[in-house]
């Protein structure tokens, strides 16, 4: 994609995302104008925590996963995030270091989004500012879900929790890429008792694993496990 392709394309994006969507479409096509496309190869990462952050980035294509280091060398995915997704807008906001890392998922092509361009278009746009904070709010009610997940719930609830997150696309069951691992760092597990839960429910036929892909037969029963909490 050229640039100014990439431009137009990030301009549509904008229109479409709750922040900028309370922006006029004049604001919109400048704040663009001051965006620097980036791209990123599978793998490649964007940013680490603890990082200078003066900027935050919109996915105009691919896929970007945030997530977070443990003391023990794991890491913990906080998210996934589709094109017309922004992240690092908490740095770009305060100016202080990144509090989580960024990686490209897939081949992924960015715009970045400066702090010293942005901040003046949301003095000016207090509607915009609420939209913020509504992102910013949401974002630590799902963190706060999360933890308490982890702290009061059981592993086979928390699977449960995850697998739900990725709903089917089309006729016939979710189809998930992840890996087991991914999957234990995304409900706080080991890889090991995921397997574990995994191989019980292939057995009782709500999953089937296969060719590194989960398959979910059964969407109602991991529901239902779900509802008991």
């Amino acid at each position: 994609m050229t640039n100014s392709g990439m431009a137009e394309h990030g301009r549509k994006l904008l229109e479409k995302c709750p922040l900028f969507g309370a922006m006029h479409e004049q604001g919109r096509r400048e704040l663009v104008l001051h965006a620097r496309p980036r791209s990123f190869v599978a793998g490649e990462p964007i940013c680490h925590v603890g990082e200078p952050g003066q900027s935050m980035m919109a996915v105009v294509v691919g896929t970007v996963r945030i997530s977070l280091p443990t003391t023990k060398g794991r890491e913990i995915i906080l998210a996934d995030l589709p094109a017309g997704e922004l992240f690092g807008e908490i740095a770009m906001l305060d100016g202080k270091p990144r509090s989580a890392n960024a990686t490209a998922l897939t081949r992924c092509e960015l715009l970045v989004l400066e702090r010293r361009d942005v901040l003046p278009f949301l003095e000016r746009s207090p509607a915009a500012c609420l939209k913020l904070m509504e992102m910013l709010c949401a974002r630590i009610r799902r963190s706060d879900e999360r933890m308490s997940d982890i702290a009061f719930f059981d592993l086979p609830t928390r699977i449960a929790k995850t697998l739900l997150l990725f709903p089917a696309r089309g006729p016939g069951p979710a189809k998930l890429s992840l890996s087991q691992s991914e999957l234990a760092d995304m409900c706080g597990g080991t890889r090991e008792n995921v397997n574990r839960c995994l191989r019980e429910w292939q057995r009782r036929g709500i999953v089937e694993l296969r060719n590194r892909f989960t398959i979910i037969h059964k969407p109602e029963v991991l529901r239902e496990l779900v509802k008991i909490i």
